[in-house]
């Protein structure tokens, strides 16, 4: 079993919010740049060296289905999730994305009614829709 050189610690919003990304070979420590990433709102889910959250624009009126990969300075997939609900408690927006690893893919529900699932190779995402998962 390998175990990966970095680890990531999360900052809570009361500290500014935010991930850290800590080297354990070298004991480097440098914060993570998560586009759209609100601590208060956003909720988070790992696989590997990928991220999924819902991200919520700066002016708090768009909802975005996000997915980034560590040592990138762009997300590999930003979707439109539709509006934040303006909920007052934390982590509310929308539950933790859901990671499958055989095919790797990640499922986001911001609500009951919406449910997206995006399939990653080689750093492309592709949409699933539900007949091509009624298939599988």
């Amino acid at each position: 079993m390998t175990v990966s050189p970095r680890i990531r610690a999360y900052l809570g919003s009361g500290s500014g919010g935010g991930w850290l990304l800590v080297d354990r070979l070298t004991g480097h420590v440098s914060q993570l740049n998560l586009p759209e990433f609100d601590p208060f709102y956003s909720t988070s889910s790992w696989y590997r060296d990928y991220i999924a959250y819902c991200g919520v624009s700066e002016d708090g009126k768009k909802l975005y289905a996000v997915v980034a990969q560590v040592g990138r300075r762009k997300p590999i997939l930003k979707k439109d999730a539709g509006e934040p609900s303006g909920n007052a408690d934390p982590d509310s927006e929308c539950p933790p994305p859901v990671w499958e690893r055989s095919p790797m893919r990640v499922t986001f529900q911001p609500d009951d009614d919406q449910r997206v699932v995006f399939s990653l190779r080689n750093r492309v995402v592709d949409v699933v829709n539900d007949a091509e998962e009624a298939e599988q």
